[in-house]
């Protein structure tokens, strides 16, 4: 299924209030109507039936999207990229398994919107492993005020969620430390002034040393390249040269029409280089 299901009732035509008004107006579908029309989208296509499924179920996303109102995102947002999850459920829900859509959604509607906050709580990612990640909405669930946590407190949330405590510690750092302007606000007096990192990091892009040091790295890959091709003998080298160095490569069967071999030994012609190759470069 390719189609792209559209988002039947957007925010930005309307205030949140009067949004919400409007889908929580939308009928609350039967099991078997539900059913049914499941059935013509997976089977015919059907982006009509599709849209009232996402309609039907709008309600949901926006119960489930004030779940995530501690985390200063405008709940507009939170609300369409739930939608976003909710339309994708729509897409890979089947209808034969008996359960109702709204079940199968809740995962994908979260997982939406998990996204979303990592992505935009903060200007700098602070959580991009799936650890990282659990740790993240564990921690500003269990923590119960602005203050950082107890070594108790750090115990147990490193046991519950089978971390270490240095894990908990450093994620905690991340989330208590605020964002800050790359550039500063260029206070001209000593009392205002603050360091800002445009003033103490370095752009090594066009450092001559890191330049010229990339330049001679370049350099001598190229002669080891070289030299390697040449330990081979010419038929090897000619397989070696058009098939990992042309742009127009060749396939297995044109180099075997050419050299009138099997397709499997030109492969086998080019394993073999390619391990001595590796041999003369490591060596």
């Amino acid at each position: 299924m390719t189609q792209t299901l559209p988002i039947p009732v957007p925010i930005a035509d309307a205030g949140l209030a009067t949004y919400i008004q409007t889908i929580n107006a939308q009928p609350v579908l039967s099991a078997e109507e539900e059913h049914a029309l499941a059935l013509r989208y997976h089977r015919e296509g059907d982006l009509e039936a599709a849209r009232l499924l996402v309609l039907s179920n709008l309600r949901y996303v926006v119960r489930i999207a004030r779940q995530f109102t501690g985390y200063g995102l405008p709940q507009a947002d939170l609300i369409q990229e739930g939608n976003i999850g909710l339309m994708k459920a729509v897409k890979h829900f089947d209808p034969m398994r008996g359960v109702r859509l709204v079940s199968f959604a809740v995962h994908w509607i979260r997982a939406q919107i998990y996204d979303y906050v990592l992505r935009n709580w903060r200007m700098v990612k602070i959580a991009t492993t799936k650890a990282q990640r659990k740790l993240f909405f564990n921690l500003r669930k269990s923590r119960a005020r602005l203050e950082w946590l107890k070594p108790n407190e750090v115990d147990a949330l490193a046991e519950n969620l089978d971390v270490s405590r240095e894990t908990v510690q450093e994620m905690e750092s991340r989330m208590s430390g605020a964002d800050v302007s790359f550039d500063g606000d260029d206070a001209d007096d000593e009392d205002n002034f603050r360091a800002t990192p445009a003033g103490y990091l370095q752009d090594m892009r066009y450092n001559p040393e890191t330049l010229a040091t990339a330049a001679d790295v370049e350099t001598s890959q190229q002669e080891n390249l070289a030299t390697a091709l040449t330990s081979l003998d010419e038929r090897s080298r000619d397989i070696i040269r058009r098939r990992w160095l042309d742009e127009d490569k060749p396939t297995l069967h044109e180099l075997a029409s050419e050299y009138g071999v099997s397709a499997e030994r030109i492969r086998q012609i080019e394993k073999k280089a390619l391990v001595s190759m590796k041999n003369k470069l490591v060596a």
